[in-house]
């Protein structure tokens, strides 16, 4: 039986247990590179990362993820839209302008959204990591 990777009873910092990874040259290089841009010893980053990806500490917050499935709505709806269109041109159906043009300003729309939204959500997990403020 493995003791679980840390207990409320321990002292928060106190850590006893070791993870041994095995990475090429190549892995090795990129994780240090990403720890360093992250402003954190390679150690703590992959502890952030494997605690993350453990849903220990997760990547996004409760509001991150409301926001990413409003947007995925979105991208959906915009999605079966594009998918009616081009049906229509494929067919001998007439496609009116304004609606192609419409559908395609609403899919670079929720495009842009998506990726500034993603932007914003990486900037704040990095001070965290980091332990700055947001």
């Amino acid at each position: 039986m493995t003791a679980p990777i840390a207990s409320h009873s321990q002292k928060p910092g106190r850590r006893e247990k070791v993870a041994h990874v095995r990475l090429s040259d190549d892995e090795m290089r990129a994780v240090e590179d990403a720890a360093a841009r992250a402003g954190l010893s390679v150690s703590a980053f992959l502890r952030s990362l494997s605690l993350e990806g453990a849903g220990v500490r997760p990547f996004m917050s409760r509001q991150d993820r409301a926001i990413i499935e409003v947007l995925l709505q979105d991208m959906r709806a915009v999605g079966g839209n594009l998918n009616q269109i081009a049906r229509a041109l494929n067919t001998t159906c007439t496609v009116v302008d304004p609606d192609l043009m419409g559908a395609i300003d609403d899919a670079r729309a929720i495009a842009t959204t998506v990726a500034s939204e993603l932007a914003s959500m990486t900037k704040r997990v990095g001070a965290a990591r980091r332990g700055e403020a947001p």
